[in-house]
Protein backbone atom coordinates (compact mmCIF):
# COMPACT_ATOMS: atom_id res chain seq x y z
CA UNK A 1 0.00 0.00 0.00
CA UNK A 2 1.61 3.09 -0.82
CA UNK A 3 1.88 5.75 1.42
CA UNK A 4 1.67 9.75 0.41
CA UNK A 5 3.24 12.40 2.56
CA UNK A 6 1.23 15.03 3.83
CA UNK A 7 2.36 17.14 2.03
CA UNK A 8 1.12 16.35 -1.40
CA UNK A 9 -2.30 17.29 -0.07
CA UNK A 10 -3.53 20.37 1.02
CA UNK A 11 -3.85 21.17 4.44
CA UNK A 12 -7.37 22.45 6.54
CA UNK A 13 -5.70 25.15 7.19
CA UNK A 14 -5.55 25.91 3.16
CA UNK A 15 -8.67 24.11 2.51
CA UNK A 16 -11.28 24.96 5.33
CA UNK A 17 -13.61 22.34 5.27
CA UNK A 18 -17.41 23.42 5.61
CA UNK A 19 -19.62 23.30 8.89
CA UNK A 20 -22.59 21.26 9.02
CA UNK A 21 -25.69 22.52 7.00
CA UNK A 22 -23.46 25.40 5.68
CA UNK A 23 -23.13 25.01 1.75
CA UNK A 24 -19.75 26.19 0.05
CA UNK A 25 -20.24 27.53 -3.45
CA UNK A 26 -18.16 26.24 -5.80
CA UNK A 27 -14.26 27.73 -6.14
CA UNK A 28 -13.48 28.70 -9.56
CA UNK A 29 -10.41 26.31 -10.85
CA UNK A 30 -7.26 27.95 -11.28
CA UNK A 31 -6.06 26.30 -14.92
CA UNK A 32 -2.83 27.64 -14.25
CA UNK A 33 -1.61 25.93 -10.96
CA UNK A 34 -1.46 22.32 -11.15
CA UNK A 35 -3.96 19.85 -9.99
CA UNK A 36 -3.16 17.90 -6.66
CA UNK A 37 -4.65 15.48 -8.20
CA UNK A 38 -3.44 15.70 -11.52
CA UNK A 39 -1.43 12.37 -12.51
CA UNK A 40 -2.94 10.93 -9.31
CA UNK A 41 -5.58 8.12 -9.45
CA UNK A 42 -5.00 7.40 -12.73
CA UNK A 43 -8.24 5.60 -14.71
CA UNK A 44 -10.32 6.89 -11.87
CA UNK A 45 -13.53 9.09 -13.15
CA UNK A 46 -13.71 12.43 -11.39
CA UNK A 47 -17.03 13.41 -10.02
CA UNK A 48 -19.50 14.49 -12.46
CA UNK A 49 -19.96 17.49 -9.53
CA UNK A 50 -16.82 18.46 -9.50
CA UNK A 51 -16.87 22.28 -10.51
CA UNK A 52 -20.51 21.91 -11.13
CA UNK A 53 -22.09 26.04 -11.11
CA UNK A 54 -25.31 24.07 -9.27
CA UNK A 55 -25.46 24.35 -5.70
CA UNK A 56 -27.14 21.29 -4.06
CA UNK A 57 -29.70 22.04 -0.75
CA UNK A 58 -29.50 25.71 -1.42
CA UNK A 59 -30.35 27.66 1.61
CA UNK A 60 -32.69 30.66 1.88
CA UNK A 61 -31.40 33.88 1.23
CA UNK A 62 -32.02 36.97 4.08
CA UNK A 63 -32.73 40.32 3.26
CA UNK A 64 -31.21 42.73 5.45
CA UNK A 65 -33.49 46.02 6.37
CA UNK A 66 -31.89 49.00 7.92
CA UNK A 67 -34.51 51.28 9.54
CA UNK A 68 -34.55 54.69 8.29
CA UNK A 69 -36.41 57.34 10.36
CA UNK A 70 -38.55 59.61 8.10
CA UNK A 71 -37.94 63.56 7.64
CA UNK A 72 -39.99 66.18 6.87
CA UNK A 73 -39.98 67.58 3.42
CA UNK A 74 -38.38 70.41 2.50
CA UNK A 75 -39.89 73.76 3.40
CA UNK A 76 -40.27 76.67 0.96
CA UNK A 77 -38.83 79.89 1.80
CA UNK A 78 -41.24 82.27 3.08
CA UNK A 79 -41.92 84.99 -0.40
CA UNK A 80 -40.79 88.52 1.59
CA UNK A 81 -43.95 90.63 1.13
CA UNK A 82 -43.21 93.40 -1.76
CA UNK A 83 -44.84 97.03 -1.00
CA UNK A 84 -47.76 97.69 -2.97
CA UNK A 85 -48.18 101.32 -5.30
CA UNK A 86 -50.67 102.70 -4.58
CA UNK A 87 -53.95 102.46 -6.75
CA UNK A 88 -54.06 106.02 -7.58
CA UNK A 89 -50.67 106.11 -9.36
CA UNK A 90 -51.73 103.01 -11.81
CA UNK A 91 -54.94 105.03 -12.76
CA UNK A 92 -53.40 108.52 -13.14
CA UNK A 93 -50.57 106.82 -15.08
CA UNK A 94 -53.69 105.25 -17.44
CA UNK A 95 -55.55 108.37 -17.53
CA UNK A 96 -52.21 110.14 -18.66
CA UNK A 97 -51.73 107.64 -21.61
CA UNK A 98 -55.63 107.87 -22.94
CA UNK A 99 -55.20 111.90 -22.82
CA UNK A 100 -52.03 111.90 -24.57
CA UNK A 101 -53.32 109.11 -27.28
CA UNK A 102 -57.09 110.68 -27.65
CA UNK A 103 -54.68 113.81 -28.12
CA UNK A 104 -53.03 112.61 -31.27
CA UNK A 105 -55.56 111.46 -32.82
CA UNK A 106 -57.21 114.99 -32.82
CA UNK A 107 -53.98 116.44 -34.03
CA UNK A 108 -53.57 113.85 -36.49
CA UNK A 109 -57.42 114.01 -37.56
CA UNK A 110 -57.10 117.96 -38.03
CA UNK A 111 -54.38 117.78 -39.82
CA UNK A 112 -55.85 115.30 -42.35
CA UNK A 113 -59.27 117.28 -42.79
CA UNK A 114 -57.34 120.67 -43.72
CA UNK A 115 -55.35 118.52 -46.17
CA UNK A 116 -58.52 117.52 -47.42
CA UNK A 117 -59.98 120.49 -47.34
CA UNK A 118 -57.15 122.20 -49.51
CA UNK A 119 -57.59 119.49 -52.16
CA UNK A 120 -61.22 119.87 -52.31
CA UNK A 121 -61.36 123.53 -52.90
CA UNK A 122 -58.91 123.61 -54.85
CA UNK A 123 -60.33 120.59 -56.98
CA UNK A 124 -63.61 122.70 -56.94
CA UNK A 125 -61.97 126.11 -58.41
CA UNK A 126 -60.22 124.20 -61.04
CA UNK A 127 -63.47 122.47 -62.22
CA UNK A 128 -65.28 125.97 -62.08
CA UNK A 129 -62.24 127.23 -64.29
CA UNK A 130 -62.48 124.74 -67.01
CA UNK A 131 -66.41 124.90 -66.67
CA UNK A 132 -66.03 129.16 -67.48
CA UNK A 133 -63.42 128.25 -70.05
CA UNK A 134 -65.24 125.72 -72.18
CA UNK A 135 -68.69 128.47 -72.06
CA UNK A 136 -66.31 131.37 -73.30
CA UNK A 137 -64.89 128.51 -75.82
CA UNK A 138 -68.77 127.34 -77.25
CA UNK A 139 -69.56 131.27 -77.03
CA UNK A 140 -66.61 132.00 -78.86
CA UNK A 141 -67.83 129.69 -81.63
CA UNK A 142 -71.04 130.96 -82.27
CA UNK A 143 -71.98 131.76 -86.23
CA UNK A 144 -72.15 135.13 -85.80
CA UNK A 145 -68.42 135.79 -84.45
CA UNK A 146 -66.46 134.13 -87.59
CA UNK A 147 -63.52 133.18 -85.55
CA UNK A 148 -61.77 130.14 -85.43
CA UNK A 149 -63.18 127.50 -82.54
CA UNK A 150 -60.41 128.02 -80.18
CA UNK A 151 -59.87 124.52 -78.41
CA UNK A 152 -58.95 123.33 -74.95
CA UNK A 153 -55.37 123.83 -74.60
CA UNK A 154 -55.20 121.96 -71.24
CA UNK A 155 -55.17 118.42 -72.48
CA UNK A 156 -58.48 117.58 -71.53
CA UNK A 157 -60.90 115.76 -73.84
CA UNK A 158 -64.79 116.76 -74.92
CA UNK A 159 -67.52 114.93 -74.80
CA UNK A 160 -69.21 114.36 -78.08
CA UNK A 161 -71.96 116.99 -77.93
CA UNK A 162 -69.51 119.28 -76.59
CA UNK A 163 -67.04 118.23 -79.62
CA UNK A 164 -70.45 118.96 -81.98
CA UNK A 165 -70.91 122.43 -80.82
CA UNK A 166 -67.46 123.76 -80.69
CA UNK A 167 -66.69 122.08 -84.31
CA UNK A 168 -70.01 121.83 -86.53
CA UNK A 169 -69.62 125.35 -88.21
CA UNK A 170 -66.21 124.04 -89.66
CA UNK A 171 -68.34 121.64 -91.49
CA UNK A 172 -69.22 121.94 -95.14
CA UNK A 173 -72.14 120.37 -97.48
CA UNK A 174 -70.74 120.33 -100.95
CA UNK A 175 -72.68 119.63 -104.06
CA UNK A 176 -71.57 119.27 -107.85
CA UNK A 177 -72.53 119.52 -111.23
CA UNK A 178 -70.86 116.35 -113.20
CA UNK A 179 -70.53 116.20 -117.15
CA UNK A 180 -69.43 113.15 -118.44
CA UNK A 181 -68.94 111.90 -121.88
CA UNK A 182 -69.61 108.58 -122.87
CA UNK A 183 -70.46 106.14 -125.88
CA UNK A 184 -74.14 107.21 -125.80
CA UNK A 185 -72.88 111.35 -125.79
CA UNK A 186 -72.66 113.20 -123.19
CA UNK A 187 -74.16 113.18 -119.82
CA UNK A 188 -75.13 115.77 -116.75
CA UNK A 189 -75.58 114.27 -113.11
CA UNK A 190 -74.96 115.27 -109.78
CA UNK A 191 -72.99 114.74 -106.76
CA UNK A 192 -73.02 115.58 -103.25
CA UNK A 193 -70.00 115.53 -100.66
CA UNK A 194 -68.84 117.12 -97.51
CA UNK A 195 -66.01 119.06 -96.39
CA UNK A 196 -64.03 121.27 -93.75
CA UNK A 197 -63.12 124.79 -93.52
CA UNK A 198 -59.23 124.45 -93.64
CA UNK A 199 -59.04 128.62 -93.23
CA UNK A 200 -60.65 131.88 -92.44
CA UNK A 201 -60.23 133.03 -95.85
CA UNK A 202 -62.39 130.33 -97.38
CA UNK A 203 -60.04 127.46 -98.24
CA UNK A 204 -62.27 124.41 -98.25
CA UNK A 205 -60.58 120.86 -98.46
CA UNK A 206 -62.81 117.76 -99.62
CA UNK A 207 -62.09 114.45 -101.55
CA UNK A 208 -61.23 114.54 -104.95
CA UNK A 209 -63.78 112.20 -106.43
CA UNK A 210 -66.60 114.66 -105.03
CA UNK A 211 -65.83 117.13 -107.23
CA UNK A 212 -64.24 115.11 -110.27
CA UNK A 213 -65.38 116.14 -114.07
CA UNK A 214 -67.63 118.24 -112.08
CA UNK A 215 -68.59 121.77 -113.86
CA UNK A 216 -69.82 123.92 -111.24
CA UNK A 217 -69.25 123.16 -107.03
CA UNK A 218 -71.58 124.75 -103.85
CA UNK A 219 -70.81 124.74 -101.21
CA UNK A 220 -72.82 125.11 -98.03
CA UNK A 221 -71.88 126.21 -94.53
CA UNK A 222 -74.22 124.82 -91.30
CA UNK A 223 -76.11 128.45 -91.02
CA UNK A 224 -77.66 127.61 -94.59
CA UNK A 225 -75.38 130.17 -95.99
CA UNK A 226 -74.52 128.90 -99.83
CA UNK A 227 -71.20 129.71 -101.80
CA UNK A 228 -70.30 129.03 -105.08
CA UNK A 229 -66.72 127.31 -105.18
CA UNK A 230 -63.51 127.24 -107.43
CA UNK A 231 -61.77 123.80 -107.97
CA UNK A 232 -57.74 125.81 -106.98
CA UNK A 233 -55.88 122.38 -107.27
CA UNK A 234 -56.61 118.73 -106.72
CA UNK A 235 -54.29 115.36 -106.41
CA UNK A 236 -55.96 112.84 -107.52
CA UNK A 237 -53.21 110.07 -106.84
CA UNK A 238 -54.25 110.87 -102.79
CA UNK A 239 -58.13 111.81 -103.73
CA UNK A 240 -57.32 115.14 -102.44
CA UNK A 241 -59.05 118.02 -103.63
CA UNK A 242 -58.92 122.29 -102.35
CA UNK A 243 -61.87 124.64 -102.94
CA UNK A 244 -61.94 128.11 -102.55
CA UNK A 245 -64.97 130.23 -101.90
CA UNK A 246 -65.85 133.88 -101.72
CA UNK A 247 -65.29 134.99 -97.84
CA UNK A 248 -63.76 135.72 -94.46
CA UNK A 249 -63.98 135.19 -91.01
CA UNK A 250 -64.72 131.46 -90.98
CA UNK A 251 -64.79 128.91 -88.48
CA UNK A 252 -61.73 126.95 -89.57
CA UNK A 253 -60.95 123.73 -88.11
CA UNK A 254 -57.89 122.66 -85.88
CA UNK A 255 -55.43 120.08 -87.09
CA UNK A 256 -53.96 117.50 -85.07
CA UNK A 257 -51.65 114.78 -85.80
CA UNK A 258 -52.78 111.18 -86.87
CA UNK A 259 -49.61 109.97 -85.95
CA UNK A 260 -50.67 110.02 -82.09
CA UNK A 261 -53.83 107.80 -82.63
CA UNK A 262 -53.97 104.10 -81.54
CA UNK A 263 -56.45 101.54 -81.54
CA UNK A 264 -59.38 101.97 -79.57
CA UNK A 265 -59.56 106.19 -79.76
CA UNK A 266 -62.72 107.37 -79.94
CA UNK A 267 -63.12 109.55 -82.75
CA UNK A 268 -66.02 111.92 -84.32
CA UNK A 269 -67.42 112.12 -88.13
CA UNK A 270 -69.37 114.99 -89.27
CA UNK A 271 -70.55 115.31 -92.53
CA UNK A 272 -73.64 115.39 -94.89
CA UNK A 273 -74.69 111.93 -95.75
CA UNK A 274 -76.96 111.36 -98.68
CA UNK A 275 -76.42 114.59 -99.11
CA UNK A 276 -79.86 115.28 -97.59
CA UNK A 277 -78.95 115.04 -93.96
CA UNK A 278 -76.04 117.85 -93.44
CA UNK A 279 -74.38 117.81 -89.90
CA UNK A 280 -74.86 114.63 -89.21
CA UNK A 281 -72.72 113.33 -86.34
CA UNK A 282 -71.58 109.75 -85.96
CA UNK A 283 -69.19 108.30 -83.16
CA UNK A 284 -67.23 105.66 -83.33
CA UNK A 285 -63.51 104.17 -82.76
CA UNK A 286 -60.19 103.24 -84.20
CA UNK A 287 -60.91 100.10 -85.58
CA UNK A 288 -56.98 99.86 -87.41
CA UNK A 289 -54.35 102.22 -89.05
CA UNK A 290 -52.29 101.88 -91.53
CA UNK A 291 -54.59 99.92 -93.84
CA UNK A 292 -53.88 99.73 -97.55
CA UNK A 293 -57.46 100.35 -99.23
CA UNK A 294 -57.45 100.31 -103.25
CA UNK A 295 -59.61 103.69 -104.49
CA UNK A 296 -60.06 104.70 -108.35
CA UNK A 297 -56.87 105.39 -109.08
CA UNK A 298 -54.22 104.55 -106.30
CA UNK A 299 -53.65 102.63 -102.93
CA UNK A 300 -53.67 104.70 -99.68
CA UNK A 301 -52.93 103.97 -96.25
CA UNK A 302 -55.96 105.12 -94.62
CA UNK A 303 -57.76 105.47 -91.08
CA UNK A 304 -60.10 102.93 -89.99
CA UNK A 305 -63.10 103.30 -88.31
CA UNK A 306 -66.24 102.31 -87.18
CA UNK A 307 -68.22 105.55 -86.30
CA UNK A 308 -70.68 105.46 -89.60
CA UNK A 309 -69.38 106.63 -93.24
CA UNK A 310 -72.10 107.11 -95.31
CA UNK A 311 -72.35 108.16 -99.53
CA UNK A 312 -72.15 112.17 -98.57
CA UNK A 313 -69.79 111.93 -95.89
CA UNK A 314 -66.93 111.76 -98.45
CA UNK A 315 -64.52 114.51 -97.78
CA UNK A 316 -65.86 115.28 -94.42
CA UNK A 317 -63.40 115.71 -91.38
CA UNK A 318 -62.97 112.85 -88.80
CA UNK A 319 -62.12 114.73 -84.80
CA UNK A 320 -60.18 113.39 -82.10
CA UNK A 321 -61.61 113.88 -79.15
CA UNK A 322 -60.01 116.99 -78.92
CA UNK A 323 -61.89 118.93 -81.93
CA UNK A 324 -59.22 118.27 -84.10
CA UNK A 325 -58.82 116.84 -87.52
CA UNK A 326 -56.98 114.08 -87.54
CA UNK A 327 -58.29 112.50 -90.77
CA UNK A 328 -60.74 113.01 -94.51
CA UNK A 329 -63.05 110.64 -94.60
CA UNK A 330 -63.21 108.90 -98.06
CA UNK A 331 -64.63 105.50 -98.33
CA UNK A 332 -66.46 102.53 -96.59
CA UNK A 333 -67.05 98.71 -97.45
CA UNK A 334 -70.53 97.72 -98.29
CA UNK A 335 -72.96 95.04 -99.61
CA UNK A 336 -72.44 91.39 -98.76
CA UNK A 337 -69.91 89.18 -98.51
CA UNK A 338 -70.11 85.87 -100.30
CA UNK A 339 -71.74 84.24 -97.39
CA UNK A 340 -74.45 86.35 -98.08
CA UNK A 341 -73.46 88.23 -94.67
CA UNK A 342 -74.18 92.03 -94.22
CA UNK A 343 -70.56 93.99 -94.23
CA UNK A 344 -71.52 97.03 -91.91
CA UNK A 345 -68.89 99.51 -89.27
CA UNK A 346 -66.16 99.23 -91.88
CA UNK A 347 -64.96 102.89 -92.85
CA UNK A 348 -62.22 104.54 -93.77
CA UNK A 349 -60.23 107.60 -93.64
CA UNK A 350 -56.97 109.18 -95.31
CA UNK A 351 -54.63 110.37 -92.34
CA UNK A 352 -54.36 114.11 -92.17
CA UNK A 353 -50.56 114.02 -91.94
CA UNK A 354 -50.53 112.68 -94.99
CA UNK A 355 -52.19 115.62 -96.56
CA UNK A 356 -51.18 118.37 -95.29
CA UNK A 357 -48.01 119.42 -97.49
CA UNK A 358 -50.25 118.49 -100.21
CA UNK A 359 -53.40 120.59 -99.66
CA UNK A 360 -50.19 123.40 -98.33
CA UNK A 361 -49.00 122.82 -102.28
CA UNK A 362 -52.43 123.19 -103.69
CA UNK A 363 -53.12 126.35 -102.03
CA UNK A 364 -50.38 127.83 -102.38
CA UNK A 365 -49.69 126.85 -106.44
CA UNK A 366 -52.60 125.12 -107.76
CA UNK A 367 -50.32 121.59 -108.01
CA UNK A 368 -48.39 119.48 -105.68
CA UNK A 369 -44.79 120.35 -106.07
CA UNK A 370 -43.62 117.56 -103.96
CA UNK A 371 -40.39 115.60 -104.23
CA UNK A 372 -40.57 113.11 -107.19
CA UNK A 373 -37.60 110.34 -107.87
CA UNK A 374 -38.83 109.07 -110.89
CA UNK A 375 -39.44 105.33 -110.71
CA UNK A 376 -42.45 102.97 -110.72
CA UNK A 377 -42.25 100.50 -107.67
CA UNK A 378 -44.02 97.69 -106.30
CA UNK A 379 -44.08 95.75 -103.02
CA UNK A 380 -41.40 92.71 -102.28
CA UNK A 381 -43.51 89.51 -101.96
CA UNK A 382 -43.25 88.56 -98.59
CA UNK A 383 -42.78 85.08 -99.64
CA UNK A 384 -40.37 85.48 -102.25
CA UNK A 385 -38.81 87.52 -99.89
CA UNK A 386 -38.29 84.89 -97.42
CA UNK A 387 -37.68 81.99 -100.20
CA UNK A 388 -34.29 84.00 -101.41
CA UNK A 389 -33.36 86.03 -98.47
CA UNK A 390 -34.15 89.36 -99.75
CA UNK A 391 -35.41 91.63 -97.36
CA UNK A 392 -39.04 93.98 -97.62
CA UNK A 393 -39.12 97.03 -99.45
CA UNK A 394 -39.89 98.92 -102.30
CA UNK A 395 -39.09 96.84 -105.48
CA UNK A 396 -38.24 99.19 -108.56
CA UNK A 397 -39.65 98.15 -112.02
CA UNK A 398 -38.95 101.05 -113.86
CA UNK A 399 -36.93 103.99 -114.31
CA UNK A 400 -37.23 107.65 -116.04
CA UNK A 401 -34.96 108.55 -118.11
CA UNK A 402 -33.25 111.45 -116.92
CA UNK A 403 -35.10 111.63 -113.48
CA UNK A 404 -33.34 112.11 -110.01
CA UNK A 405 -33.62 108.27 -109.82
CA UNK A 406 -31.69 107.63 -113.65
CA UNK A 407 -29.16 110.13 -112.30
CA UNK A 408 -27.97 108.59 -108.80
CA UNK A 409 -27.59 105.67 -110.48
CA UNK A 410 -30.46 103.13 -109.28
CA UNK A 411 -31.48 100.45 -111.57
CA UNK A 412 -34.11 98.01 -112.16
CA UNK A 413 -34.41 95.46 -109.97
CA UNK A 414 -33.22 97.43 -107.18
CA UNK A 415 -34.71 96.97 -103.54
CA UNK A 416 -35.11 100.45 -101.87
CA UNK A 417 -34.99 99.96 -97.95
CA UNK A 418 -34.50 103.69 -97.01
CA UNK A 419 -34.27 106.99 -97.61
CA UNK A 420 -33.03 109.91 -95.81
CA UNK A 421 -33.14 107.88 -92.63
CA UNK A 422 -36.65 106.40 -92.83
CA UNK A 423 -36.79 102.73 -93.72
CA UNK A 424 -38.46 101.46 -96.22
CA UNK A 425 -40.68 98.36 -96.23
CA UNK A 426 -43.18 98.79 -99.10
CA UNK A 427 -44.52 101.32 -101.72
CA UNK A 428 -46.38 103.70 -98.73
CA UNK A 429 -43.57 103.82 -96.55
CA UNK A 430 -41.52 105.05 -99.76
CA UNK A 431 -44.52 107.69 -100.61
CA UNK A 432 -44.25 108.93 -97.09
CA UNK A 433 -40.81 109.50 -96.97
CA UNK A 434 -41.09 111.54 -100.34
CA UNK A 435 -43.40 113.91 -98.40
CA UNK A 436 -40.76 114.65 -96.22
CA UNK A 437 -38.85 116.50 -98.91
CA UNK A 438 -39.03 119.25 -101.65
CA UNK A 439 -38.30 119.55 -104.77
CA UNK A 440 -34.59 120.47 -105.05
CA UNK A 441 -32.95 118.10 -101.55
CA UNK A 442 -30.79 116.21 -101.97
CA UNK A 443 -30.66 113.10 -99.59
CA UNK A 444 -29.49 109.32 -99.39
CA UNK A 445 -31.20 106.59 -100.76
CA UNK A 446 -30.12 102.95 -99.69
CA UNK A 447 -31.16 99.93 -101.64
CA UNK A 448 -30.16 95.88 -102.20
CA UNK A 449 -28.41 95.26 -105.49
CA UNK A 450 -27.71 91.64 -106.36
CA UNK A 451 -27.54 90.73 -102.63
CA UNK A 452 -25.25 93.68 -101.40
CA UNK A 453 -26.28 97.12 -99.71
CA UNK A 454 -25.61 100.06 -101.35
CA UNK A 455 -26.13 103.60 -100.41
CA UNK A 456 -26.22 106.64 -102.76
CA UNK A 457 -26.89 110.67 -102.75
CA UNK A 458 -30.43 111.77 -104.98
CA UNK A 459 -31.11 115.27 -105.59
CA UNK A 460 -34.92 114.77 -105.78
CA UNK A 461 -37.26 116.25 -108.54
CA UNK A 462 -40.09 118.72 -108.74
CA UNK A 463 -43.97 116.32 -109.45
CA UNK A 464 -45.03 116.53 -112.69
CA UNK A 465 -47.69 118.57 -113.34
CA UNK A 466 -49.59 116.88 -116.00
CA UNK A 467 -50.76 113.07 -114.82
CA UNK A 468 -53.11 112.70 -118.12
CA UNK A 469 -52.06 109.68 -119.49
CA UNK A 470 -50.56 110.40 -123.66
CA UNK A 471 -52.98 108.99 -125.82
CA UNK A 472 -51.79 108.21 -129.78
CA UNK A 473 -52.25 111.25 -132.28
CA UNK A 474 -52.80 108.88 -134.54
CA UNK A 475 -53.27 105.12 -135.66
CA UNK A 476 -49.90 104.98 -137.57
CA UNK A 477 -49.11 104.50 -133.60
CA UNK A 478 -50.83 101.46 -133.33
CA UNK A 479 -48.50 98.49 -133.26
CA UNK A 480 -48.59 95.58 -135.72
CA UNK A 481 -51.07 92.72 -135.71
CA UNK A 482 -49.86 89.73 -133.33
CA UNK A 483 -46.68 90.89 -131.69
CA UNK A 484 -47.01 90.54 -128.23
CA UNK A 485 -44.16 92.50 -126.88
CA UNK A 486 -45.16 95.29 -129.49
CA UNK A 487 -48.36 95.59 -127.82
CA UNK A 488 -47.27 95.21 -123.98
CA UNK A 489 -45.23 98.48 -124.88
CA UNK A 490 -47.95 100.32 -126.27
CA UNK A 491 -50.27 100.18 -123.45
CA UNK A 492 -47.17 100.57 -121.30
CA UNK A 493 -46.51 103.50 -122.54
CA UNK A 494 -49.66 105.31 -123.43
CA UNK A 495 -51.79 103.64 -120.31
CA UNK A 496 -48.97 102.92 -118.20
CA UNK A 497 -47.92 99.71 -116.64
Amino acid sequence: MDTFESSEFPSDAENPQPTPGEVTPPQPRNESQPSAYNGLGAGRKESPYANSPYVMNPQPSRQEYHYQPQTQPPQKPPRERRSRRPVWKGIAAVLLVAVLVAGGCLITASSVNRYWEGRTEAAVNTLNRKIEDLQKQIDSAAPSTGQTVQLPTDGNAMTPSQLYRSNVDCVVAISSTIQTTGFYGTSTGSASGSGFIFSADGYVVTNYHVVEDATSVNVVLHDGTEYPAEVVGHDSTNDLAVLKIDAEGLSAAAIGKSADLIIGDMVVAIGNPLGELTATQTVGYVSGINREVATDSSIISMIQTDAAINPGNSGGPLFNMYGQVIGITTAKYSGTTNSGASIEGIGFAIPIDDVIPIISDLIEYGYVTGAYMGVSVMDTDADSAAMFGLPTGAYIMEIVDGASADRAGLQVKDIVIDLGGTTISNVTDLTRALRNFKAGDTTTVTVIRSGKELTLDITLDEKPQDTTPAVPENEDDLPSDGDFDEWYDYFRRYFGG
